[in-house]
C-alpha cells in the first residue's frame, strides 16, 4: 500500500542543501533495503557535493551487532559531523542502537522517517537550542473527523496497544510495564481537547494511512466483486484468487481526495511532510510541520521550508552547520587533497592577479589584461593607463628642458649672426656653425614627441626625426672636423687644396643624410614603430609605450650615428694639437668623447629599465647628447664674443697663432 520511496534520498538531500549542510553521518541496516538505500542517497549526494561522514551499516543478527555496539557507539560520539541519518526497520538492532544513542543524549539532528516515534523518549527535555529530530513523513490530507475523535477520545473505551504507542496519551493514562503495553489508570474524565493548534500533528501516521487506504481498496475490489455478478457457487480459494486480480488493478480517489493505485508499475511518487519533533519535560513531545517537498514540482522549486515555522519553534532561524571544512571566502580557492573527501578541503589565496568573488570556489579567475586583482583578490580593478604625460612631474621637467635647451640654442644662433663678421666666427666655418645649431635647436625639441600619449604618427615621427636631426647634426660636426684638419695640413695648390675651397667638406651631411634616409626607409617598409602596452611590469597599470618595431633597424639607426660620431672623434683626436688659439679641433674632440659616452652608457641602462622609464631614458640621453655638443662647441666661442671681444681680432687671432 506504501508508495515507493525512491524520492526520499532527493528528498533528504534538498534539506541538506537548503541548511548548508554537507557532512552527513548515516545509519542503516545491513540488509537489501538499506543497501538500495545507501545506493540512491551516496548518487545524489555525489551529484551535489555532499559527503559522508561515516556509514555505519547495523548488522542485522543481534549476536554481531552486540560485538560490535561499541565501534558503532565511538564512530558516531567522535565524528565531527551534526547530522545522522537513521534508516531502517524499528523492530531492529538499529533501532537499539538509536534509542541507546538517544539514552545518552548525543547532541545530534537525526534525520529520519515518520515510522520512528521519537516522541515517547521518558527523557527531560527543554526546548533549547539542540534540534531534536527531522523527520520525513508521506504527506496525506488531513481525514475529516479523525481530529474532532482525538481531542473527545476518551482513554478508558480504547485501552488497546496501538494507543499505548502514541506518546500524547501519556498525558492523561500510564502506561503497563508489561512486554504488551497497555493503557492503565487512564482519568474518567481525560480527553485531549486542549490540543487545538492545527500545527501540531494529528493526523494518521503513515502506517494508519496505510491501513485507512488498505480498507477502502479491499472495499472498492468487493464492489467490483458484486457488480461483476461473481457466481456465489465458486470455492472460497477461487473468490481470493478473483479478489486478489481484482485488487491489483484497482485504482481509485479516497474520500480525502488524494489517488490511489495498486498497479505497481504506475504507483507514484510519495510526496513528504517535513517535521521536526518538538521534546518538552516528562517525556512529552509534539511534531511540527516546518516544510514539504514534492517531486512534481520544478527543480529547485520542489523543497519548500517554513523559516517562520522554525524560528517560532526554537527562537532561533539557524540550524546548526555541519561542513567537514569552513567555507573558503572570497579571495580564496579550495585545495582538495588526495584522497580526501570532495567536502574536506583546505583554504589557500588565489594565486597572483586571479580573484574569486564567492565562496568554496574550485577555482580563481584571472583578471582580464586591462585589469589587476585587489589586495583581498576578491574583485579585478582597471588599471590605470599610464604614460609619460605633462602631467608627470618628471615628463614636465624634461619638457621645460627640451624648451629652454632650444630657445638658448636660438640665442646662441641669434649670436652668431649678429657677429657674423667676427674673425672667431669667419675661422669656425659660418656655414656649417648655423647648420649644427639648426639641427641642435630641433634635436632639443625632438623629445616633445616623446612626452604625451603616444599615437601612430608620433610613434613613428620619434624615431624617424630622431635618426634624421641627429645625422644632420653629426655629420656637421663631422664636416666641421674634416674641416679644420684639411685647413692645416694643406699648404700648397693642389687637389687637396681645391676640396677644402670648393666646399666639398659640405657634401659629408648630404651624404650622411642619405644613408639615413635609406636606412629609415627600409625600418619603415620591414616593421615601422607602433604603440605597445605594458601591462606587467608595474602592478595595476597598464603602460603605453613606442614598440620599436625593427629592434635590428632601430639598432642600425643608433649605430650609425655611432659611427658618424667615432670618426668625427677619431679625425678631430688626429687634428688636436694643431695650432692656433682657436683651433676647433680640441673643443671637437671633447664635444665627441661626450656625445659618444651619453650613448654608450644609454644601451644598459635603456636595457635595465620597463615601461615609462625607457622613455624617461631615451629622452634623458637626446638631451644630454645636444647639450653636450651645444656646450663644448659653442659656449667658449659666445663666451669670446660676448666677454671678451679684445680677443675677437684678426690681429690677435695671427699674433697668437705665429707665436
Amino acid at each position: 500500500m506504501a508508495p515507493k520511496d525512491t524520492a526520499l534520498p532527493l528528498a533528504m538531500v534538498s534539506l541538506m542543501l537548503h541548511f548548508s549542510w554537507n557532512w552527513i553521518g548515516l545509519a542503516i541496516l545491513d540488509n537489501d533495503q538499506g543497501t538500495q538505500f545507501l545506493s540512491h542517497l551516496r548518487r545524489e549526494m555525489e551529484k551535489n557535493t555532499v559527503c559522508f561522514a561515516f556509514v555505519s551499516m547495523i548488522p542485522v543478527n543481534m549476536h554481531v551487532y552486540m560485538s560490535r555496539a561499541e565501534v558503532y557507539y565511538t564512530q558516531i560520539m567522535t565524528s565531527s559531523t551534526n547530522i545522522v541519518i537513521i534508516y531502517g526497520d524499528t523492530n531492529s538492532t538499529l533501532a537499539l542502537s538509536f534509542r541507546m544513542w538517544e539514552s545518552l543524549d548525543i547532541k545530534k539532528i537525526w534525520v529520519t522517517t515518520s515510522q520512528w516515534d521519537v516522541t515517547t523518549s521518558k527523557r527531560d527535555l527543554t526546548l533549547d537550542t539542540y534540534y531534536g529530530t527531522l523527520a520525513f513523513a508521506q504527506h496525506h490530507s488531513e481525514i475529516s473527523g479523525f481530529k474532532k475523535f482525538l481531542q473527545t477520545l476518551n482513554p478508558l473505551k480504547y485501552s488497546d496497544e496501538y494507543l499505548a504507542r502514541l506518546g500524547w496519551m501519556n498525558f492523561n493514562c500510564e502506561v503497563s510495564a508489561s512486554k504488551c503495553e497497555t493503557l492503565k489508570n487512564c482519568s474518567s474524565n481525560a480527553s485531549l481537547q486542549w490540543l487545538m493548534t492545527e500545527t501540531f500533528d494529528m493526523a494518521f501516521s503513515d502506517e494508519g494511512y496505510d491501513i485507512y487506504n488498505a480498507v477502502y481498496t479491499v472495499a472498492h475490489a468487493a464492489h467490483e466483486m458484486l457488480l461483476q455478478q461473481v457466481d456465489d457457487g465458486e470455492e472460497h480459494y477461487g473468490n481470493c484468487l478473483k479478489l486478489h486480480s481484482i485488487l491489483r488493478k484497482t485504482h481509485f480517489t479516497n474520500p480525502i481526495g488524494e489517488k490511489v493505485n495498486m498497479n505497481q508499475r504506475e504507483n507514484l511518487q510519495a510526496e513528504y511532510d517535513i517535521f521536526q519533533i518538538w521534546n518538552f519535560p516528562n517525556g512529552f513531545g509534539f511534531k511540527v510541520k516546518i516544510g514539504e517537498y514534492s517531486p512534481y514540482f520544478p527543480v529547485g522549486q520542489q523543497l519548500n521550508i517554513y523559516e517562520d515555522v522554525i524560528e517560532w519553534s526554537t527562537g532561533n532561524r539557524q540550524m546548526p552547520p555541519s561542513v567537514c571544512s569552513a567555507d573558503c571566502g572570497p579571495g580564496f580557492r579550495k585545495f582538495l587533497k588526495e584522497g580526501i573527501a570532495a567536502c574536506c578541503f583546505d583554504c589557500i589565496p588565489c594565486p597572483e592577479n586571479e580573484v574569486s568573488n564567492e565562496s568554496n570556489v574550485d577555482k580563481c579567475v584571472r583578471c582580464p589584461e586591462d585589469q589587476y586583482a585587489n589586495r583581498e583578490q576578491d574583485q579585478c580593478i582597471h588599471k590605470a593607463v599610464i604614460f609619460l604625460n605633462y602631467e608627470d612631474p618628471l615628463g614636465l621637467a624634461l619638457a621645460l628642458m627640451a624648451l629652454w635647451f632650444s630657445a638658448f640654442t636660438v640665442l646662441i644662433l641669434g649670436v652668431f649672426v649678429k657677429h657674423h663678421d667676427t674673425p672667431i666666427v669667419k675661422a669656425n666655418n659660418r656655414n656649417l656653425s648655423y647648420i649644427l645649431l639648426f639641427s641642435l635647436m630641433f634635436c632639443f625639441l625632438c623629445p616633445l614627441l616623446f612626452i604625451g600619449q603616444p599615437n601612430s604618427a608620433t610613434c613613428v615621427l620619434q624615431q624617424i626625426t630622431f635618426g634624421f636631426v641627429f645625422t644632420v647634426a653629426v655629420s656637421t660636426v663631422l664636416a666641421k672636423t674634416v674641416t679644420v684638419l684639411l685647413a692645416f695640413i694643406v699648404t700648397a695648390p693642389g687637389r687637396l687644396r681645391y676640396f677644402l675651397v670648393s666646399g666639398a667638406p659640405k657634401y659629408i651631411i648630404a651624404i650622411c643624410i642619405i644613408i639615413q634616409i635609406i636606412l629609415c626607409t627600409i625600418w619603415l617598409g620591414v616593421s615601422p614603430p607602433s604603440i605597445d602596452t605594458d601591462a606587467h611590469s608595474v602592478h595595476g597599470q597598464i603602460i603605453i609605450v613606442c614598440n620599436k618595431g625593427s629592434v635590428t633597424a632601430f639598432y642600425c639607426v643608433l649605430g650609425y650615428h655611432g659611427s658618424l660620431a667615432l670618426g668625427s672623434f677619431i679625425v678631430a683626436f688626429l687634428a688636436r694639437n694643431l695650432p692656433g688659439t682657436f683651433n676647433e679641433a680640441k673643443l671637437l674632440t671633447f664635444s665627441m668623447m661626450l656625445f659618444c659616452s651619453v650613448w654608450v652608457t644609454f644601451l644598459p641602462v635603456y636595457h635595465s629599465t620597463k615601461g615609462k622609464a625607457m622613455v624617461v631614458v631615451e629622452v634623458f640621453s637626446i638631451l644630454a647628447s645636444s647639450a653636450g655638443l651645444l656646450g663644448c662647441i659653442f659656449i667658449p666661442k659666445c663666451y669670446i664674443i660676448l666677454f671678451k671681444p679684445e680677443r675677437n681680432s684678426l690681429e690677435k687671432i695671427r699674433k697668437k697663432t705665429s707665436s
